[in-house]
């Protein structure tokens, strides 16, 4: 099997500084798991590797698609499967390195088959929508299958249609499909957890907050409303942007919107370490002081066993 190291880990982790180390120890390249890097102008808010850190190590799957584009598990797995492929064959071993676990876990167990649609649900399920709310739906899917509703955004009304539908449709998750299928990695894989306590993560989640609005990120949401992209298109309408939507059209207090974003941002963390919970680790990193020459060390020895 084509060899493969992930790392994982909530946002704010330091899983891009820890990557970037280990590439140059292993002469390899990253591809990122995130969902919301993949955007073409959304820099700051996604906390996307800088200019200096991308000169560093090549980086694959970073800003790739406008925001007005939409992007899932299906195409991320298409195109770093390519990636890991072309890698292999000049003798590299990517890194996978991403907090999108719905990401890494279609890319190492691979997609269930697609369920045919139902027009019938999907019509019951539209008008749902527009009588309670996606909020609503959201609520719902959260309970029925909530470690899928845990990597998409209340707001992302294809995949809450999505996930309703296919469990309506076959009285089974998304996430149980998954489960069905081989247990085994289709790569051999070594995973990184790198998993912060949370008593120091989410003061990292305030600051990081407070970095991007000294970073510009007013700017930066300023700069795509000009390039006319508007609140509903995909990029904007995630974790880091929708939350300051109101201070640009509704006059809203930035503290609020900026107390908003950090509570968001560590919901989402929050929800990721119990995405992790149901994993299991080569190597779990519960702070930042590591030894890059032991971990590499321990890496090659697992891939030559």
């Amino acid at each position: 099997m084509i060899p493969l190291i992930t790392l994982e880990g909530p946002t704010a982790s330091g899983k891009t500084e820890l990557a970037i180390l280990l590439a140059k120890e292993l002469g390899s390249e990253i591809i990122s798991a995130d969902s919301r890097q993949v955007y073409r102008y959304l820099d700051i808010g996604t906390a996307k590797p800088t200019s200096q850190q991308l000169q560093q190590v090549k980086h694959h799957l970073i800003s790739i698609i406008n925001p007005s584009e939409s992007y899932n598990a299906g195409r991320f797995c298409a195109d770093a499967e390519t990636i890991i492929k072309d890698l292999y064959s000049q003798g590299i071993i990517p890194i996978v390195c991403g907090g999108t676990g719905l990401y890494v876990s279609s890319l190492l167990k691979g997609l269930f088959p697609e369920v045919d649609r139902d027009k019938d649900i999907r019509h019951r399920l539209i008008q749902r929508m527009n009588k309670e709310g996606l909020s609503s739906l959201y609520q719902e899917l959260n309970r029925i299958d909530p470690d899928f509703a845990v990597n998409i955004s209340i707001n992302d009304k294809q995949r809450i249609l999505r996930g309703l539908e296919v469990y309506y449709a076959t009285g089974i998750p998304i996430t149980e499909h998954w489960k069905q299928q081989s247990c085994h990695n289709r790569y051999h894989t070594f995973r990184i957890l790198l998993q912060p306590p949370r008593e120091i993560l989410y003061p990292r989640i305030n600051n990081r907050i407070q970095q991007m609005m000294d970073r510009g990120l007013l700017n930066e949401i300023e700069y795509l409303f000009q390039l006319g992209y508007s609140p509903l298109s995909p990029g904007l309408n995630t974790l880091g942007y929708k939350e300051f939507i109101p201070f640009f059209l509704e006059d809203a207090p930035l503290t609020q919107c900026i107390n908003l974003a950090a509570q968001h941002t560590r919901n989402y963390a929050k929800r990721q370490y119990t995405w992790y919970r149901k994993y299991k680790f080569d190597l779990t990193l519960t702070s930042n002081e590591y030894i890059i020459l032991e971990m590499t060390n321990i890496i090659k020895t697992y891939f030559n066993k």
